[in-house]
């Protein structure tokens, strides 16, 4: 099974908020989204990577970027997940893994029943932009951002235009 690639059209699924709203990801295009796969709730390295984010949440925002995390876990795993640790971004539960087969994503050392630490970064188009098909935990929030920026994120394109109008205002004495 294969990754999708970038350039790749990112298949569409629906995801939880906290406040138990659906989200589907069709509905954030114009924004950058990291569809990140990870293997369970409550697992350290899983509580690490999903708090990193979640403490990044703003700033990735603010560059116009928004976080869905998928695993195999159910809908009540997420919402304890994400309440215990307060997160503010959507869960997907994938329980018959349909999204992973959609994204190319294996299960874990391909015997146990998890997914992969893999991740992707949807453009305001609706299409892969990056692949992470390795994850650091600890590091991946700032390798998301700076792909963002790197891409072209709002906050990137806001300062670009704030420094392009002042070199082409006029000058005052």
């Amino acid at each position: 099974m294969a990754l999708l690639p970038p350039g790749t059209p990112a298949p569409d699924f629906e995801a939880r908020r906290p406040d138990g709203s659906i989200v589907r990801l069709s509905e954030l295009r114009g924004r950058f989204v990291l569809v990140y796969f990870y293997p369970k709730d409550n697992t350290p390295g899983c509580t690490v990577e999903a708090c990193s984010l979640n403490r990044s949440i703003d700033d990735l925002e603010e560059c116009g970027a928004e976080v869905i995390g998928v695993s195999f876990d159910s809908s009540d795993s997420h919402r304890q997940f994400q309440q215990r640790y307060d997160l503010r971004f959507p869960l997907a539960a994938d329980r018959d893994h349909a999204i992973a087969r959609a994204y190319g994503v294996p299960r874990m050392l391909g015997i146990l029943p998890v997914a992969k630490r893999v991740s992707f970064l949807v453009d305001p188009e609706g299409r892969i932009a990056e692949v992470w098909p390795s994850v650091n935990p600890q590091r991946h929030a700032a390798d998301v951002l700076a792909a963002v920026r790197r891409l072209g994120g709002a906050a990137t394109l806001r300062g670009e235009a704030a420094r392009a109008a002042e070199t082409t205002a006029p000058h005052r004495r």
